[in-house]
């Protein structure tokens, strides 16, 4: 599905039409909003964004998307060719930049250009957080191997790692020390808008636990801080006083 954003009705029809006669499907938005409950709520394989819109500019629908956690490819296709905005354009994460007038031809070599390019990239994405890609780290004194979805425990043993206890423990390594909520994590490893609920999140925590303890893992630096989330603190700073962060915000911690 490839959604148009284009302001001008007669161009955005035109764009459908032809992207249509290619092959593809699209929905066709003269506005932001629009096009934002839209996405919302069902998936789009690319955003044709044009910037000059009644309501709001493109690169404000743009940041709005990755507020609500919607990620979507996207091509900038507009009449302003100004290299400032093609570079702001690129750098708030668009995919092309493309200036009108264009050929049709041109426009749909650029999308499936595109489309090839993030399916590559997602080829290699496991959950929202965690990726094949990524390089082995240690928990707890187990060896996690993202590239062969394997962790190899303190007693030497190797088994397969499922891919949403992967991104659980991604998420706890890439973000030490931090009191992590159970929203948090949850949001982290499937996505903001995920129909999972804290028990389903503290079966999976109870899954890793076992599996740790059983391969010989000490989990003093993995605790439940209750009624909040849980913590991974490999630096043990456990000492009177000191403070554990809960986001950006440190709070004293209770013995």
């Amino acid at each position: 599905m490839i959604v148009v954003v284009e302001d001008e009705t007669e161009l955005a029809n035109l764009i459908s039409l032809n992207l249509e006669e290619a092959g593809m499907m699209t929905m066709t938005y003269n506005n932001a909003a629009a096009a934002m409950r839209f996405l919302k709520k069902n998936f789009a394989n690319l955003l044709l964004l044009d910037l000059g819109l009644p309501d709001q500019d493109g690169f404000s629908l743009m940041e709005s998307l990755k507020k609500s956690d919607i990620e979507v490819p996207t091509i900038f296709v507009t009449g302003n060719h100004s290299e400032l905005n093609i570079i702001k354009g690129l750098e708030i994460g668009g995919d092309d930049y493309i200036t009108k007038p264009f050929s049709f031809p041109e426009l749909i070599a650029r999308i499936n250009a595109v489309l090839r390019r993030t399916e590559t990239m997602k080829d290699h994405k496991i959950t929202k957080n965690a990726s094949l890609a990524e390089e082995p780290f240690e928990f707890c004194g187990a060896r996690v191997n993202p590239h062969r979805l394997e962790i190899q425990y303190p007693n030497g043993e190797i088994k397969s790692i499922g891919r949403k206890e992967l991104g659980i423990l991604q998420y706890l390594f890439s973000n030490q020390s931090v009191v992590l909520s159970r929203k948090s994590l949850i949001h982290a490893v499937w996505g903001v808008h995920a129909d999972v609920r804290s028990r389903s999140l503290d079966q999976y925590i109870v899954k890793i636990r076992d599996a740790l303890t059983k391969g010989g893992s000490d989990l003093g630096p993995f605790r439940t801080i209750h009624g909040v989330g849980y913590i991974y603190d490999p630096a043990d700073r456990s000492d009177e006083g000191k403070e554990e962060k809960v986001g950006n915000t440190a709070t004293p911690r209770k013995n």
